[in-house]
């Protein structure tokens, strides 16, 4: 899952995620029908409430503009909420995030609740721009396997739908999802269909051309900013690991401490790893990310490395939506940076910081 996809591969990348049913074969209802309007008879939900055409996400402005013109938009229910039962919606408004329930390996508990089973956690919706055709690591912590399993997850949970969704429907909800209006540059559009890799633009002014530096695979003992942001943002997509980083390349799940930092405030529970000779880890932590898919300690708040192609489009950024602009995203890698390499620290000025911003606007 977390290989790199070589060009050659990505015209097919889309089959693999989908339902048994042949590319070419109708199915019994409209894909685009299904995502806009099917409610499945759940809570009034549907796949387009979440995810909208121009970001493929919610924000907190999407949210309090919503909010203004109906109350009783079904955004607003269930995980949305502040207690998850239909109560409060603070937390929905400021930050736009939902309560995932995630359920904890076998040999994972709470230290403040043994006995359970699951956790609760706040996170941001992720963007369905590009993904659904381009990237087969789903949800942030990747514990859904295919598109059809992501449908199905979302429906029964967030939509709460009290019926089981037909594998046709979700192949067609799938399908569509990989359609023109899911990428954010025809490149990209061409790309999914075995055209040429996308390439890094190459700026055209003088703050654009210098925050281009940040992101070429790079590596230079003397400037480490150079190529510092490539190292987890690098291939077609710039969402998976170069040669320079400390890991194999292609490496899709990293922490970049945003659960250590905790800017967005969230509660913080102890979990307890039982490991394979025994021996116990505790994390604390306000999300744990990967680690609560895999079981294993090592993988604490990692999460999935998002794409940057479209990124000015999608925010807040982070799985809990602590960054809402991609200025406040850039600041937080200029505080992980300065503590990064120990007695090395990497200074990101805040010029470095304003062509880091102004290129990343460029990545479609």
């Amino acid at each position: 899952m977390i290989r790199r996809f070589e060009r050659r591969k990505v015209g097919v990348c889309a089959l693999t995620l989908l339902a048994p049913l042949a590319w070419g074969q109708s199915s019994p209802r409209d894909g685009k029908f299904l995502f806009e309007q099917e409610q499945f008879g759940g809570n009034g939900r549907t796949c387009q409430t979440c995810h909208s055409q121009e970001s493929g996400t919610v924000s907190p402005i999407d949210a309090q503009r919503r909010l203004v013109i109906n109350q009783k938009d079904p955004l607003f229910r269930h995980d949305a909420t502040d207690d998850g039962n239909g109560h409060g919606l603070q937390r929905f408004l400021t930050e736009a995030t939902i309560l995932v329930e995630i359920p904890l390996p076998p040999n994972v508990r709470l230290a403040d609740d043994p006995n359970a089973r699951s956790v609760a956690l706040r996170r941001g919706i992720p963007s369905t721009l590009n993904t659904p055709a381009l990237d087969p690591v789903l949800q942030w912590d990747g514990r859904e396997p295919s598109l059809l399993t992501q449908a199905r997850s979302a429906i029964q949970g967030h939509a709460q739908s009290p019926i089981m969704p037909s594998d046709a429907d979700l192949d067609a909800i799938a399908r569509f999802q990989q359609t023109d209006r899911f990428f954010s540059s025809d490149a990209l559009r061409q790309f999914a269909r075995g055209g040429a890799e996308p390439l890094l633009p190459e700026g055209s002014t003088d703050s654009e051309r210098r925050g281009r530096k940040f992101f070429e695979d790079v590596f230079d003992p003397q400037n480490l900013k150079l190529g510092a942001c490539a190292v987890c943002h690098s291939g077609p997509l710039l969402n998976r690991t170069n040669q320079f980083f400390p890991a194999p390349p292609g490496t899709r799940f990293q922490s970049v401490a945003v659960s250590e930092f905790n800017e967005a405030k969230n509660p913080a529970r102890t979990y307890v790893f039982r490991n394979p000779d025994g021996s116990e880890t505790t994390i604390v932590s306000p999300d744990p990310g990967r680690a609560l898919i895999t079981g294993v300690a090592k993988d604490a708040n990692m999460f999935k490395i998002p794409s940057l192609r479209g990124i000015r489009r999608t925010a807040p950024y982070f799985h809990d939506n602590s960054a809402r602009t991609l200025e406040d995203a850039v600041a937080h890698y200029a505080r992980l940076f300065a503590v990064l390499i120990p007695g090395l620290p990497i200074i990101l000025t805040p010029q470095d910081q304003a062509d880091i911003v102004a290129y990343m606007k460029l990545l479609e």
